[in-house]
Formats: C-alpha cells, sequence, structure tokens
C-alpha cells in the first residue's frame, strides 16, 4: 500500500514538472531563432548582400501549418467530448499536414536553386545561406513536432488520453503550436526584413 501511495506521489510530481520543462525548452528555442535572425539583421549590411522573393511554396507551407494548428485544436477539443474517433481522424489529419509543411519546404529549397540562389558552394550568397539555414533548423523541430505526433496519434489509439486526463496529448499540442508560431515569426520575418 505504502509503495502504491509512493508511485502516486511520483506520478503526480512528474505531470507537475512536465509543462515547465517543455516551457524552458521552448524558450531556449526562442532565444536560438533570436540569435539566428539576429546575424540574420546584422548581415544585411554586407555588400555582397542579396535581396529575393519568397519562394511559392513558403507560401503554401504557411498555410498548411496554421491549418494543423486548427486541426489540432479541434482534435482536443473533440477528445474533451470524449468524441473519440473524431479526435483521431482530425490528428491524422493534423499530421498530413505537417508532412505537407516539410514537403513544401523541400519544394521552396528547390525553387530557390532554380533561380540561382544557393545554400552552399561558390555560387551561394550569405542572404541565401542565411533563410536556408535557419529554415532547415526550423524543418529540423517540425521534424521533432511530427514523432511527436506520432506519440500522441499512437497513445490515443490506445486510449491513453481520458477526457480528464490529456497530460501527454498537451504537451504534444503545445510543441506543435510552437514550431507553428515559430514558422509564422520566421515567415513575416523573412517576407519584411530582406
Amino acid at each position: 500500500m505504502e509503495e502504491q501511495a509512493l508511485q502516486q506521489e511520483l506520478t503526480v510530481a512528474r505531470k507537475k514538472a512536465a509543462k515547465p520543462m517543455l516551457w524552458v525548452g521552448m524558450i531556449s528555442m526562442v532565444m536560438f531563432f533570436a540569435g539566428l535572425t539576429s546575424a540574420y539583421v546584422i548581415s544585411m549590411e554586407r555588400d555582397d548582400w542579396v535581396t529575393f522573393d519568397l519562394p511559392d511554396a513558403f507560401y503554401i507551407s504557411t498555410v498548411l501549418i496554421v491549418l494543423s494548428s486548427i486541426t489540432l485544436i479541434l482534435s482536443k477539443r473533440f477528445l474533451k467530448q470524449d468524441k473519440r474517433q473524431l479526435s483521431l481522424l482530425l490528428l491524422v489529419v493534423t499530421l498530413f499536414l505537417g508532412i505537407g509543411f516539410v514537403w513544401q519546404q523541400y519544394v521552396g529549397f528547390n525553387q530557390l536553386k532554380s533561380i540561382g540562389l544557393f545554400f552552399t558552394g561558390l555560387e551561394s550568397t550569405v542572404s541565401t545561406s542565411f533563410i536556408i539555414g535557419i529554415t532547415f533548423m526550423h524543418v529540423l523541430h517540425l521534424l521533432a513536432g511530427l514523432i511527436v505526433l506520432f506519440v500522441v496519434i499512437y497513445n490515443h489509439f490506445k486510449y491513453k488520453y481520458k477526457p480528464n486526463d490529456l497530460l501527454g496529448f498537451e504537451l504534444g499540442a503545445i510543441f506543435w503550436h510552437f514550431v507553428d508560431i515559430l514558422w509564422i515569426y520566421l515567415f513575416f520575418f523573412f517576407y519584411f526584413i530582406r
């Protein structure tokens, strides 16, 4: 009996620590991207800085990631209402929208290459190296988000979430919305600061 009470206390302590730990991790990512975008702004003063329009695929990817956050919000809402099938369907749609985002980023990189803007090599420029490097770092974070979505979908399928116990779902959703907001920031940063 005593061992069971200790186990419950540990579970409660882990749950209390989970969200603050996630927030600390996300704050460190914000600092990382703040440093990258600050370096971008400083580098704009260089004589060899090249300005260019964002590839069309970046616009499409922005729409896809915003839609993915909307479907995730709806999925959580339906799970709270114990409409599990609809919630699971929207989780899967969120996953596919996220995969579509990554694909459009790849297409965007190729669109930059097709107009002669390269990340590395003799033909690269500082500005294209920055935009592709920063975008690529975001894609890596989004790939982590896709893994999180896979875990949330798996746990949802295994009935680990209940309308009154959504911690794992909420942690995954917080991270997903974070990478969504981060991309929106980067998109508008690149759109307005050239």
